[in-house]
């Protein structure tokens, strides 16, 4: 009987540890935090400290293709940058990949209805100079359903418009054409490859990006045509005669090439060896000069910091800012942070990357335990005067945090509108103009928002080592 008693208190004690220990787990923030979150808001959104910085990206190095001389002229900056706005640490991370050049590109009709076609190579696609019959599908399943063989000779042409959307779904579909489509190509005997850009604009601006090919094929001259001079090139081939291109790429890889993740950090006032990462990519491709893709996230969230830094409340942990390296070309910035630094995920609070343009934003999500949705819920409260909604379970991580998140980081996801953003996308039109300074301020606002109030918090949000599959963004 004196056993079963004694074994019964010890149950009630053990359960009541527990849940006192789960209490005391719950991940909230101060109210003293929220407050001082309320002013910084106001402060970033009278601020045009984001935009000068994009500014200053775009028109002091301009184009920044990863492995170029404007590269490492990127990287300079983005380090003294960070030393100008008076971050307390900057340091580099060093980051090699192979190296891609483009150097010339040219496109025609020839025969009856000869004339120009605008279009740009694909990254990753080998050069030369190949002429032959269009062969044109509507999609990738198309293709990738014609018999090994029976494209010997032609050039296969993927005439497929990719649909506006609000948080770029379209992009799937169209993205996929880019990266599997010259290697179905190939599995069908093609001798080139071509597609309509994976964009939604109607100019006649080739959007480009890169590509892959499937190990064990030989690659071909692979280019994405504007969409003006896709429907033109769909109009001949309707004509019912056979259509032939020459298509004349100088591109392709050149050797390895070494960058940096350029890192800089605005120190906790009480556990400064814990972080929030935020950050965007520095790299862009070499068309326009990289203002929404991705000068916009690198210039937003060095502002969000340096706003934070100027707050009289310091938050107790630091905040991280990272210039990722090469994005465009494989997330090799995101996979060498994660290799290097995945080791301490436990001292990541939580990250979250801007890589989506310049648009409003206009939905916050995060990876947020059971324990940590109170102090999530907080932080979307304090969102809401942006016009943010909470949208709990939808989104997943940016591109270049998506390796650390992928070993166990938590995220948090800041939804940008971009319904217009693949008008742009990789083309010469991603220049300065296409952002509004309004909307870039509200991003910096939300940046500076999210970061104090999860560097201010009691308690954590998930950050453990573990392999997990984030979901897509």
């Amino acid at each position: 009987m004196r056993a079963r008693l004694w074994a019964a208190m010890a149950a009630v004690l053990f359960t009541g540890s527990i849940t006192a220990a789960a209490a005391t787990r719950e991940t909230r923030i101060p109210d003293a935090s929220i407050q001082a979150a309320a002013e910084l808001r106001e402060r970033a959104l009278d601020s045009d400290l984001g935009y000068k910085i994009v500014e200053s990206l775009t028109t002091e190095v301009g184009p920044r293709l990863a492995g170029s001389e404007a590269d490492a002229r990127a990287v300079a900056w983005a380090e003294a940058k960070f030393r100008s706005l008076g971050f307390d640490k900057v340091w580099l991370e060093p980051v090699t990949f192979p190296k891609w050049e483009r150097r010339s590109e040219h496109a025609a009709v020839i025969g009856a209805h000869a004339q120009p076609l605008t279009l740009t190579a694909l990254g990753g696609s080998p050069g030369g100079t190949v002429e032959g019959e269009v062969a044109r599908f509507k999609d990738l399943a198309a293709l990738e359903a014609a018999p090994a063989g029976s494209l010997a000779g032609k050039i296969a042409f993927i005439d497929f418009a990719m649909p506006r959307a609000k948080d770029g779904a379209g992009y799937g579909p169209g993205g996929r054409i880019r990266s599997r489509g010259p290697s179905a190509a190939i599995r069908a005997g093609a001798a080139g490859y071509l597609m309509r850009s994976a964009g939604t604009d109607s100019h006649r601006m080739p959007h480009t990006g890169i590509t892959r090919f499937d190990d064990g094929l030989t690659p071909i001259p692979s280019a994405a045509l504007s969409a003006p001079d896709a429907e033109q090139l769909s109009r001949l081939v309707a004509l019912g005669a056979p259509i032939r291109v020459r298509l004349a790429l100088d591109c392709g890889w050149d050797g390895q090439a070494s960058s940096h993740n350029v890192i800089g950090e605005i120190r906790g006032k009480s556990k400064p060896d814990e972080v929030v990462v935020i950050g965007g990519h520095l790299d862009s491709w070499d068309l326009g000069t990289g203002a929404i893709d991705d000068g916009a996230g690198v210039g937003l969230t060095m502002a969000a910091a340096k706003l934070i830094g100027q707050s009289k409340l310091r938050p107790a942990r630091t905040i991280r800012v990272v210039a990722f390296a090469n994005e465009e070309q494989g997330l090799y910035g995101g996979k060498a942070y994660a290799a290097k630094h995945l080791p301490d995920v436990k001292k990541h609070q939580i990250g979250a990357e801007s890589d989506f343009g310049a648009g409003r934003i206009y939905a916050y999500s995060s990876s947020a335990p059971d324990y940590a949705k109170a102090a999530d819920a907080q932080i979307a409260q304090a969102l809401a005067p942006l016009g943010i909604e909470h949208t709990p379970g939808k989104g997943g991580p940016g591109p270049d945090i998506g390796p650390s998140a992928a070993g166990g980081m938590a995220w948090a996801r800041l939804a940008q509108d971009g319904t217009d953003y693949f008008d742009y996308h990789h083309t010469p039109d991603d220049t300065l103009d296409k952002i509004d300074p309004k909307a870039l301020a509200q991003n910096v606002a939300a940046y500076a928002v999210f970061a104090y109030l999860a560097a201010s918090a009691d308690g954590d949000f998930g950050s453990e080592a573990k392999k997990v599959t984030p979901p897509d963004e």
